[in-house]
């Protein structure tokens, strides 16, 4: 699947992923600082990953992990600093939610810190998962 708005373009063709780039943004969060290249490659392999790109350049990053009919776990949302805060986060999560192959399976994540970011997505904390958000 390719979407594309202006200069951008999200993807979840692996061939396109950079994962020096992956690597590098993943290492700047509090959940995967520690992943070694070899373990991010072997991720992506995986999972059902999406690339966000402006001009060919890489920019953003998310993956899931799903059985493709009841179920997705939702990890590794990052977007680069210097991306922020202009609604791509938002737009690669409207992409994942609609992407044709896991758009009916029921989404989870975790998260310590971007509950509210994910409210808008229909995202609620579940008590039964410890700072897990699901959609319901």
């Amino acid at each position: 699947m390719k979407w594309t708005k202006d200069d951008f373009m999200i993807s979840d063709d692996t061939l396109l992923i950079n994962f020096d780039t992956v690597l590098q943004m993943l290492s700047k969060t509090y959940w995967a600082s520690d992943r070694t290249k070899e373990t991010v490659e072997k991720s992506i392999e995986n999972s059902i990953s999406f690339g966000i790109y402006h001009k060919d350049k890489q920019m953003g990053f998310a993956r899931v992990v799903t059985d493709k009919a009841v179920f997705s776990w939702l990890l590794d949302v990052v977007i680069d600093d210097s991306y922020r805060r202009n609604g791509l986060g938002q737009w690669l999560m409207e992409c994942i939610l609609e992407h044709p192959e896991i758009k009916y399976t029921r989404f989870a994540l975790a998260t310590k810190d971007a509950h509210d970011f994910y409210k808008k997505f229909n995202f609620k904390e579940n008590e039964c998962m410890a700072r897990g958000l699901v959609v319901e």
